[in-house]
């Protein structure tokens, strides 16, 4: 199951630096909701990185330059990788909500979350540039595994 993470992290971070170069590319064309979607994407994966490492969590709506995206989207991936080998899937971690309500859920839980979080924004990010006349990039997982 770690092998299947991994992949799918990989998949992610290789066409999250995808989107952000169309992003740079078109950065006057974009809606305005474009990257402060995106930078919650990149939030919100840091966020559950930092409940599972016990780290400092970033606000969930701060936004970030393309630039600073880059580097986050990268930093957040690795991160992911290490949580992967030192980790176990099965291991509950106790974490409160931005709200303060306190859950429990295994990694294994938290990680497909982050990861179909980031396929749900994606798609209205991929939206957003199709309503904005720019012929987005093709994110599908199986046109990565050709």
């Amino acid at each position: 199951m770690k092998t299947f993470f991994k992949d799918i992290f990989e998949y992610h971070h290789h066409f999250n630096q995808k989107l952000i170069e169309q992003l740079q590319t078109h950065k006057n064309e974009f809606p305005e909701r474009t990257l402060p979607l995106f930078s919650h994407c990149l939030n919100a994966h840091q966020i559950w990185n930092a409940r599972i490492t016990d780290k400092e969590k970033f606000g969930v709506h701060e936004e970030h330059t393309l630039e600073k995206c880059k580097h986050l989207d990268r930093k957040n991936y690795e991160e992911t990788l290490q949580i992967l080998e030192e980790r176990r899937l099965e291991e509950k971690i106790i974490y409160a909500n931005s709200k303060g309500s306190e859950f429990s859920n295994s990694i294994q839980e938290v990680l497909f979350h982050i990861a179909n979080h980031f396929s749900h924004h994606k798609g209205q990010i991929i939206s957003d540039f199709r309503q904005s006349g720019i012929e987005p990039i093709v994110t599908d997982y199986i046109f990565y595994k050709r």
